[in-house]
């Protein structure tokens, strides 16, 4: 039976999950309420982080595994993108906490804040995914094949919608905006959201198997064919479907709308 602590966990991860797709969704939610739910955002994760702070007092003993190693690595850049894309989402906010306009050059947090609120989001699914096998551990076999493939399937699709958004160009630096499509269905938009986060998911699922041993002492590359089956699914789309968007009129990010200097104010 699970203690107080561990459901009240829980459920402050199922919250930023919600809060994290709706926070790349600001097409649904609009400039006003996507920095108090950047707000909000920042201070569930700060209770993450309290939750979570024995993790913090053992970073420095015992023996770092390949699995603790990852995992090391993943929770120090995600925390770094996360507080980049804090700082530079309130150095842009006309709302939630104008004081803090310009405390970065507004040029400058634009193209921060983009790259590092997908990274966040990037490493933030990579994060869950490297847990995700504790999550299943009570799956029967069975159970756990038919999560994989369901798994699979969604983050090639995720990984096709990743490709086709132009979000490369975003966390490399390469554009200061966003462009968005408004014409897609709200509810539509967070199930994208939602499969591009499985894609990550599943990525850090994947490595969290080849971090650690089986039970033979043995590190498998097994899992290796489910993420490269994704990549193959969402490869394949990217290609299959990439004609048909151009003739829907759609830019080279995928989306049709340019997203306004506002719209870019990204809260965490």
């Amino acid at each position: 039976m699970q203690t107080k602590t561990g459901i009240i966990k829980r459920i402050v991860d199922v919250v930023l999950t919600v809060l994290l797709l709706f926070l790349m969704a600001i097409q649904v939610t609009g400039d006003v309420l996507h920095e108090w739910l950047g707000i909000g955002m920042t201070v569930t994760l700060i209770l993450h982080h309290i939750l979570n702070r024995k993790w913090y007092k053992a970073v420095s003993k015992g023996k770092y595994t390949p699995y603790r190693i990852a995992v090391t690595a993943v929770n120090t850049l995600m925390l770094a993108a996360i507080a980049l894309t804090a700082l530079s989402g309130m150095s842009m906010s006309g709302h939630a906490v104008p004081f803090m306009y310009g405390l970065i050059n507004v040029m400058t947090a634009r193209t921060l804040h983009l790259a590092m609120s997908w990274w966040s989001f990037i490493l933030m699914g990579v994060h869950i995914g490297l847990h995700m096998k504790a999550m299943t551990a009570k799956l029967p076999d069975k159970g756990k094949t038919t999560f994989k493939a369901i798994l699979t399937g969604i983050s090639g699709v995720g990984l096709w919608l990743f490709l086709k958004s132009g979000i490369v160009n975003y966390i490399t630096f390469r554009t200061h905006f966003a462009f968005l499509d408004y014409t897609t269905a709200k509810w539509l938009v967070i199930l994208q959201n939602l499969a591009m986060l499985m894609f990550f998911v599943l990525a850090g699922y994947v490595l969290s198997e080849v971090t650690q041993k089986n039970k033979d002492k043995k590190y498998s590359v097994k899992p290796l064919v489910w993420l490269g089956a994704a990549i193959l699914i969402g490869v394949v789309l990217n290609f299959a479907l990439k004609e048909s968007s151009a003739d829907n009129s759609f830019d080279d990010s995928g989306w049709q709308t340019p997203q306004s200097t506002s719209a870019q104010r990204r809260g965490a």
